[in-house]
């Protein structure tokens, strides 16, 4: 029997384990939970890419149409016999849903990478590319991109780099007025761990990045996009549905 103490020791992490959404050892789910900083309310969903198959969607390989939603994503993996155990925009786009930068899926690249200055977020270099790789994942700044010419099974890019080897971008302001839903990513130094956040309250890129830096600790993290931000967690019951995505991130699950 264990004793007293040990169990009361116990209680406090069981009761975190089944607020937050997480799976037990061994399930192929993000381990989703709410979090809460500088005084704003996030949903931040952690992924071993060790143990967790995460891919990349955009387009219908049937037709070659964008996807444009979670559940046509979970009814197109079901015919693998695979379901969507997690999933979130991953990536800016044109009106017809095109990658607006580098756009890998499985070894097969549909988009070119962009290095030059741009109009908008994605051009307010630096802007940077998440690879999802043989087992990691990681956030690389464009420019070392093409220096190191990494192999992605999967990969986008999006822009601005939130996080820098540590350092938040340069051009973002401390009291900036500019607040939007915000959703990224950050990456453990090993690759081994990604943290997918979305904001449940409009943030500034400031507040935002130092999320990733001071509270996940992440040494690179990158900006997905802003008011199109969504999020599918079934451990929290959440689904978001709205316009037509372009590319998606999810962790896949045999069905």
């Amino acid at each position: 029997m264990w004793k007293t103490s040990a169990l009361r020791r116990m209680i406090p992490a069981l009761l975190v384990l089944m607020a937050s959404g997480a799976m037990p050892d061994g399930a192929s789910a993000a381990e989703c939970r709410k979090s809460e900083f500088d005084n704003h309310r996030y949903t931040v969903c952690e992924v071993d890419v060790t143990r967790q198959e995460l891919r990349l969607f955009l387009n219908d390989p049937d037709n070659d149409r964008p996807l444009g939603s979670f559940d046509n994503v979970d009814a197109r993996l079901g015919a693998e016999g695979k379901i969507l155990r997690f999933g979130m925009n991953a990536g800016m786009y044109h009106q017809d849903r095109r990658p607006v930068g580098l756009y890998v899926e499985d070894g097969h690249e549909i988009a070119p990478l962009v290095t030059r200055e741009g109009p908008g977020n994605f051009g307010l270099l630096p802007n940077g590319v998440f690879c999802i790789g043989e087992g990691r994942a990681d956030v690389i700044e464009s420019l070392r991109f093409v220096r190191e010419a990494p192999a992605c099974r999967f990969a986008t890019q999006s822009g601005p780099m939130l996080v820098i080897d540590g350092a938040l971008h340069p051009r973002f302001l401390h009291d900036s007025d500019s607040r939007f839903v915000r959703n990224g990513v950050g990456t453990s130094a090993d690759g081994k761990k990604a943290w997918f956040v979305i904001s449940e309250t409009p943030v500034n890129f400031h507040t935002f990045a130092r999320l990733f830096r001071d509270a996940l600790r992440t040494p690179q993290a990158l900006y997905f996009d802003g008011n199109i931000s969504r999020l599918y967690a079934p451990a929290l019951g959440r689904h978001d549905g709205g316009f037509p995505m372009g590319p998606m991130v999810g962790v896949v699950d045999d069905g």
